[in-house]
């Protein structure tokens, strides 16, 4: 890159101003391009980073982070929302709803909010309306009702064929890494799929209950008990079928019933079947590293 040629955040920012300018002439096709080739160059720059994972290590991510966003004259909201969140961070525990907040963006001009509000933008005077909303997890609204449904009846039957022909040695042997056997992700799912049917029974039984808030290593239930790979799988895979013929009774109506969750708000029915059927296809990528290690692939 020559001296005089602009750094590629500049381009990018080039090219998200370009794709607003066509959606205005209303080609959104093109447009949408645009967006694209921004949101991948961004992505793929940042996946080349490779920061740490350990807790500490990220702590002082952050504040790197604060600093960067103090430049850019990030909104004050903000920064202190972040600091919540780090405060949460650095005593080992997740940041609630209640903490952080939603998180709205103006389409037109990047003016941020924190926190509900139906004013209009106070910049270019977007109604409130119309500001892009920021979700904890796009897999939130990521799929319809009967998506969700043929997503879940689908991953039952992808994971048995990943589980073909491995022996119990093979279901129990952790990476190199330290991480997950394939016994505790088939646990992990197990105990997500009784995590989910409860939540979706709970809010058609009760207008919006609180609904309990777990992590990963609270979702490995009893993967060290002397049970089978099998039996476990087993275990999943009925309760799939119950929760599958449950959702496919309910009327549409109800899959917008909703439930207070203690990280995300309030959530809906539909949100969390779409949710947890994300969630899965995540682990079935684990599941086949896991399985080409075993076979000495990786």
């Amino acid at each position: 890159m020559s001296e005089h040629e602009p750094h590629w955040g500049e381009r990018l920012v080039y090219l998200l101003a370009l794709a607003a300018r066509l959606e205005d002439e209303g080609y959104y096709n093109i447009a949408k391009l645009l967006r694209a080739a921004a949101d991948s160059t961004a992505r793929r720059t940042a996946y080349r980073l490779n920061l740490p994972h350990d807790l500490p290590s990220l702590s002082t991510e952050l504040n790197t982070a604060r600093t960067a966003l103090l430049g850019f004259g990030c909104s004050p909201d903000l920064i202190a929302a972040l600091e919540r969140g780090k405060a949460a961070l650095d005593t080992g525990r997740l940041p609630l709803y209640e903490e952080i907040g939603p998180v709205y963006v103006c389409r037109t001009c990047g003016h941020l909010v924190v926190g509900q509000t139906d004013a209009p933008c106070p910049t270019c005077h977007a109604w409130a309306a119309t500001f892009l909303a920021f979700e904890p997890i796009y897999w939130m609204n990521n799929l319809e009702p009967l998506e969700s449904i043929e997503r879940l009846r689908q991953t039952p039957d992808e994971i048995a064929g990943l589980l073909t022909d491995l022996s119990a040695s093979d279901l129990m042997r952790q990476p190199p890494d330290g991480g997950w056997s394939i016994q505790q992700v088939l646990a992990h799912l197990r105990d997500s799929q009784g995590l989910l049917d409860g939540r979706v029974r709970l809010m058609l039984a009760q207008d919006d209950p609180p609904l309990v808030s777990l992590g990963a290593a609270d979702l490995l239930g009893d993967a060290a008990q002397p049970v089978t790979a099998g039996e476990i799988f087993e275990r999943y895979r009925a309760e799939r079928d119950e929760l599958l013929d449950l959702l496919e009774d309910i009327p549409l109506m109800a899959w917008g019933r909703t439930g207070q969750h203690p990280e995300f708000g309030q959530v809906t029915i539909r949100q969390q079947a779409s949710y947890f059927a994300g969630h899965e296809l995540i682990h079935l990528r684990q599941l086949e590293l896991l399985r080409r290690m075993n076979a000495g692939s990786v």
